[in-house]
């Protein structure tokens, strides 16, 4: 089978469940950001020092296909059998977001991103992230989605900017806070 198919040099493309729609779809959109930002959470499982937690990056990443799959699928067509995301998705990424945030200073100010290549790595997928869900939250605007799907990448957002902190910390980077002049 060939990776080209043809079928969307006229700008459609098709859903799970066989409609036909244009490229620039809402539903599109949706998954394609979902995709950039699977794409990006693989860029920062592969940096050394996530070495320790790329089982939980790599689990992230799978929870990024199903919401991927979920938005790709029409909602009219019902019978096609759909991995599914649970409400302990959203409950992980808590749990991971509160084990790091426990060793980190508490936050007063905003943080400028950067000071090493792979904290802005997970700035980079956190901004991804919150694209992700603009995209999301306008689609369910007008059509179905599971509002989980909402939650988790919007739990996912906060997970990678604690992330960020956890990496700076671990990195010896000191975090730049943000002074507004006056």
């Amino acid at each position: 089978m060939k990776i080209y198919t043809k079928t969307g040099d006229k700008g459609e493309t098709s859903l799970l469940g066989g409609t036909r729609v244009h490229k620039s779809h809402l539903r599109i959109d949706a998954y394609g950001t979902i995709d950039e930002l699977n794409a990006q959470m693989g860029l920062l499982r592969d940096q050394e020092v996530n070495q320790k937690r790329t089982e939980k990056l790599y689990a992230i990443q799978d929870r990024l296909f199903v919401i991927g799959a979920l938005l790709a699928t029409d909602p009219e067509f019902k019978t096609l059998k759909l991995p599914t995301l649970k409400k302990e998705d959203v409950t992980f990424l808590e749990g991971e977001i509160d084990a790091m945030e426990s060793g980190l200073p508490e936050l007063k100010n905003f943080i400028i991103p950067g000071g090493h290549p792979v904290v802005s790595y997970a700035h980079i997928a956190r901004t991804v992230c919150r694209r992700a869900e603009r995209s999301i939250v306008l689609l369910a605007d007008s059509s179905p989605v599971d509002p989980l799907i909402t939650e988790y990448v919007n739990r996912l957002s906060d997970y990678l900017f604690v992330l960020g902190r956890q990496l700076a910390k671990e990195l010896a980077v000191n975090e730049v806070t943000w002074r507004p002049e006056k």
